[in-house]
């Protein structure tokens, strides 16, 4: 019999593909689970995979790998997509897709599969990655020919063939979860009127249940977060315990409206405590020690880097020069950043660092001011020397 490896998260989507893959298909199937923060209990995805039809998973802890060669390149390009979303589920695709493929090698599996909808983006970036990596696998994505309409007709699904999933009629949120953020969809949140409900929230309180505040800083060595509060950390452990102190005072959530890569509007609600305040912490440290013309054009190629990745297009060579752009200066990166957690938000209250280009005698109003004022008068006179009369008749 033939094989596919599916990637399998444990959820409605991929529960129901196992069956409906060796119904349709006719092969064996093997899952695939990337452990980076979804699932806290193996032995839930093993009783899933099992129920539905698989004999065999796979299932590996990549946090590290995760942290270190996506979520901190990630990091040091402050990745935001349309400037807002800190592209939590967008880092954890390429990882899957690259260990699919592994997997597929090792089994001699013809196929790999997904469980990514026809108009999300996922799909995107799972077919990309594969096809980039191995274009000789051949690739099933259920959701996109099955004969399910809705998630109810899902849940019945699983129901039916004793599949046992943790969605319900009552609660059909479609949740992604990895250390660096939450993705919340479905549900009545895909009317962008209604307010997201409390009950969608995993990973933080609302900032109206967070009472007073409280001080957090972040130590970092050569762009890697090493410390919180003082206390030397790796850097899964520090994402980690960031989500929980940053998100008791509900940092991290956004609501948004994005522009999906097939073209269409989606309504996406967003928690990511941990990746606010870091990717805020390492802004306000390349603030302190890089100049300005490096700051503004990195500004501009961290707004492409962002989309090349929300676009599935990790495994390529513009991503790749980017991402030794941005390595190039951590070297400088040290230093420390000072939070002032308060409910629904992370106030920067101080920054320092060794490798600091500020310099108070030159910045100060005050009589220690070492600025030489008069050489403005030339600075001035040069700078604007090519628009001399050029707004005559203007005014």
């Amino acid at each position: 019999m033939d094989k596919v490896v599916l990637a399998f998260s444990g959820g409605l989507d991929t529960s129901c593909c196992v069956k409906w893959i060796r119904d349709h298909y006719g092969l064996e199937v093997v899952c695939f689970s990337a452990f980076i923060g979804e699932v806290s209990d193996k032995g839930i995805l093993r009783k899933r995979a099992r129920a539905a039809g698989s004999e065999k998973i796979y299932i590996e802890d990549l946090k590290e790998e995760f942290a270190r060669d996506f979520v901190l390149p990630a990091l040091w390009a402050h990745a935001r997509y349309e400037g807002k979303y800190p592209m939590a589920t967008s880092l954890g695709r390429p990882l899957i897709a690259k260990h699919l493929v592994k997997i597929a090698q090792k089994e001699k599996a013809a196929y790999v599969a997904h469980g990514c909808t026809g108009k999300g983006n996922d799909q995107v970036r799972l077919e990309v990655g594969v096809t980039t990596l191995d274009p000789s696998l051949k690739i099933i994505a259920p959701l996109k020919d099955w004969e399910f309409k809705s998630r109810e007709e899902e849940i019945e699904y699983a129901l039916a063939n004793k599949i046992p999933v943790a969605v319900t009629k009552k609660s059909p949120y479609s949740i992604d979860k990895n250390i660096w953020g939450v993705a919340i969809e479905a549900g009545v949140l895909e009317d962008p009127w209604t307010e997201a409900p409390a009950d969608a929230y995993v990973l933080t309180r609302g900032s109206e249940k967070a009472k007073g505040s409280r001080t957090l800083t972040v130590d970092f060595e050569k762009g890697v977060p090493v410390k919180l509060n003082g206390k030397r950390m790796a850097l899964v452990p520090l994402i980690e315990a960031l989500n929980v102190l940053a998100g008791k005072f509900g940092v991290g959530r956004l609501d948004m409206i994005e522009n999906r890569v097939v073209g269409i509007k989606s309504r996406e609600v967003y928690e990511a405590p941990a990746a606010e305040v870091l990717i805020r912490a390492h802004e306000e440290l390349e603030d302190l020690i890089l100049d300005r013309e490096l700051l503004h054009y990195k500004r501009a190629l961290s707004d492409k880097y962002a989309d090349l990745v929300y676009y599935g297009l990790w495994f390529t060579p513009l991503k790749e020069s980017l991402d030794a752009f941005f390595a190039q200066h951590q070297g400088l990166i040290t230093g420390t950043v000072r939070f002032r957690l308060e409910p629904g938000r992370a106030v920067v209250t101080g920054r320092k660092s060794p490798n600091s280009i500020y310099s108070e005698e030159l910045a100060t109003y005050s009589a220690k001011d070492a600025f030489d004022h008069k050489a403005a008068n030339g600075f001035i006179k040069l700078w604007g020397l090519p628009y001399v009369g050029r707004g005559k008749g203007k005014s």
